[in-house]
């Protein structure tokens, strides 16, 4: 994969997605990160259909620990390991106020101390409210670096090292959501649209994994 190559590629999707951001609903720095941790193994449509109601009674972790345990469970209820979620968004948000002064840590490493929050979820949370150049690894990003032969690795921390190689820094803080935005809507695991790809014609792998 040559530098001009893989310009050429960030340019395509980026005239795609001229405005891309993440499609998680958020009304502050807190919710955001809140947010994030929901979308952990759930869509982010289902995650905004539950936070629509949450963020309107919870909105910083003072008003969440208000809220407690068992009535956050019954708003988010509907996602995939709320059990857990639950936990980890009270438990965080007793950090929050207690080492942070209820403020979420702009720092990659105070972050991934949170409960529920791995370095994925912390580069998403700093790429959006910072406007980092961190690209978060998640699956969408993953199958369409391979697809695009950025990478030949599956771990995640090593797709995410190739990817700081690979694609040129200008694009490195949007190329987490170019990649996702890709994979969600055109680059799909199964039955991807190839023949209506924007990059059809640059792809190697057209065809080839499916």
């Amino acid at each position: 994969m040559t530098d001009i190559l893989v310009s050429e590629i960030m340019n395509r999707l980026n005239s795609l997605f001229p405005s891309v951001s993440s499609e998680l609903n958020s009304i502050n720095d807190y919710t955001f990160l809140i947010a994030v941790l929901l979308s952990a193994q759930t869509k982010d449509k289902r995650v905004n259909i539950v936070t629509k109601e949450l963020f309107k009674v919870a909105s910083t972790p003072v008003q969440m620990l208000e809220l407690g345990l068992d009535k956050l469970k019954e708003y988010i209820k509907t996602i995939g390991l709320y059990n857990n979620k639950a936990n980890n968004i009270i438990n965080l948000s007793k950090i929050l106020i207690e080492q942070y002064n209820a403020e979420v840590p702009l720092d990659r490493d105070q972050l991934e101390l949170l409960p529920g929050i791995g370095r994925k979820s912390a580069n998403v949370i700093l790429n959006k409210i910072c406007n980092a150049p961190y690209i978060a690894v998640d699956t969408h990003v993953a199958r369409v670096s391979k697809r695009l032969e950025f990478t030949k690795n599956t771990k995640v921390n090593k797709i995410e090292e190739d990817l700081y190689k690979v694609i040129p820094s200008e694009y490195h803080t949007i190329a987490s959501n170019l990649l996702v935005m890709h994979g969600r809507y055109t680059c799909t695991a199964k039955n991807p649209k190839c023949s209506k790809c924007i990059l059809k014609d640059i792809c190697n792998s057209r065809n080839k994994y499916f």
